[in-house]
């Protein structure tokens, strides 16, 4: 029986992971021991409470998913909770949540389609729209943090959200790399318009699912189905507009539906990876078409909206946890909204799983376990060492106010390889010093390179510190 309940949950297993990250998958389902199968039944032992709610809010389509296409839809899934991890004399204490079938739920047809003729479901010729395909609620403005980064895409967003179709930003494009917001927003945008105006008819689809029900409906001979149904939309949201590059009997259907939707005063709103001028292997009428209302991108967040986004994110979920521990985080992640949000998912797992607070210590050892190797080699912590090490100063005093020579210069050269080997920031710089401003980094960094003109001496030091990492020259 063990054997064959294990056996079933690594078929699970299997689906799940091809949804989901690496990192996910490594927090949230590689910790779950399956028990036992009876009676369609699956029960899975899972860690904490706060794990159990995290699978149920964030991974329920995926175990759905796993659970129909090996058990079947009458499958059903049953938790076991541990309260409690016992000892070498005590067992653990556990206990089980009713077994629950979700499929009802999980599959029924959105709300916001006029009448079930109109939803993908009812159309037997097309692809059908998953789930995930439609608008999620979770997305909103109020989830949505603002900054410098994203002000004048989420502006618009909101104008475009109070007036769909009314406003000059019709149609409204939202670009800009992996990881910074763009499904959000454009989401929001449709959750906000949905709510407001429940009569209109909203519908969120990425480039992918409308390529592959456009494939379909050549195969079987229904491209007026297909085309009649997206005629009725009122807001129409597409996601990855980039994908649609080479593929020119796709992008001519979607040229005559966006100009039907445009002339009849109905929204659209598109994402993409990139500007509209960059975007190769677009006809160039449909590239026109995209700059006729207002374009505007998502950049990187800076160190402030990264803090209120990791507030934001732990409010949500009850936590509070010291500044310093924030100003780490917000430092130590600079590339994109969702490896913070992975890294605090992951900073709570930790949490709930060792039943420890986050502290400054359980966020270092976090953010050291999930790194790359490359990041391991250029970290911090790690061009700190070395120039201590160099010098042989301690850490203390090269963070320290000091300003004797034998503790300036190492410091300045400290600031010069993090400026010279990080994309961090000038006032993150400083912020690894004690909190110096970027005028402190900025003198540094010129000091040091006005020191390695004149002084041979200088720049042999810095050749040989940057040798420790495998670098084979100074960075100009």
């Amino acid at each position: 029986m063990q054997l064959e309940v294990r056996d079933l949950w690594n078929k699970c297993l299997s689906i799940i992971k091809n949804d989901i990250s690496e990192q996910s998958f490594a927090t949230w389902f590689a910790p779950i021991v399956p028990l036992k199968f009876q009676n369609n039944t699956l029960t899975i032992q899972v860690p904490s409470q706060f794990f159990y709610e995290w699978l149920e809010e964030k991974h329920v389509s995926d175990l759905r998913k796993a659970i129909d296409q090996t058990i079947g839809r009458q499958g059903m899934l049953e938790y076991s909770i541990v309260v409690d991890k016992g000892d070498r004399k005590n067992p653990p204490i556990t206990f089980n949540l009713p077994p629950t079938n979700q499929a009802q739920n999980q599959y029924s047809k959105p709300s916001n389609f006029p009448n079930p003729a109109k939803s993908p479901f009812e159309l037997k010729n097309l692809d059908s729209l998953e789930l995930d395909s439609y608008l999620i609620p979770k997305y909103t403005f109020d989830k949505f943090i603002e900054g410098d980064c994203n002000r004048l895409g989420r502006a618009a967003g909101m104008a475009v959200a109070n007036k769909p179709g009314l406003t000059a930003f019709n149609p409204l494009m939202i670009y800009g790399g992996v990881g910074l917001g763009k499904t959000h927003l454009i989401q929001a945008i449709g959750n906000q318009i949905k709510d407001t105006f429940p009569d209109k008819f909203v519908l969120y689809v990425s480039t992918e699912k409308f390529t592959n029900q456009f494939v379909n409906a050549i195969r079987n001979n229904s491209i007026e189905a297909f085309t009649n149904f997206y005629l009725q939309v009122d807001v129409l949201i597409i996601d990855d507009v980039q994908f649609l590059s080479g593929k020119e009997k796709t992008q001519e259907t979607f040229f005559n539906i966006f100009n039907h939707l445009h002339q009849s005063g109905k929204q659209i709103i598109l994402s993409s990876d990139r500007a509209p001028r960059d975007l190769a292997g677009m006809e160039d009428r449909l590239l026109s078409r995209f700059k006729w209302g207002l374009t505007a991108d998502l950049q990187q967040p800076d160190f402030e909206t990264r803090i209120a986004i990791i507030q934001k994110k732990l409010q949500e979920d009850g936590i509070q946890i010291d500044f310093d521990v924030l100003e780490y985080l917000a430092h130590s992640i600079q590339t994109n909204v969702r490896e913070l949000e992975g890294v605090i998912i992951s900073l709570m797992a930790q949490a709930s799983l060792t039943r420890k607070e986050i502290d400054l210590e359980l966020a270092k050892s976090t953010l050291k376990s999930i790194v790359n190797e490359q990041e391991k080699e250029l970290s911090v912590e790690s061009i700190l060492d070395v120039v201590t090490n160099h010098f042989d100063v301690d850490l203390d005093t090269l963070r320290g106010k000091c300003r004797k020579k034998e503790n300036v210069f190492p410091r300045q050269i400290a600031m010069y390889m993090l400026k010279e080997l990080t994309n961090l920031p000038l006032k993150s710089i400083g912020y690894h010093f004690g909190g110096r401003d970027h005028s402190t980094v900025i003198h540094a960094v010129q000091a040091v390179s006005e020191a390695m003109e004149t002084d041979q001496s200088v720049e042999k030091t810095i050749r040989n510190l940057f040798t420790r990492f495998n670098l084979k020259g100074v960075q100009s």
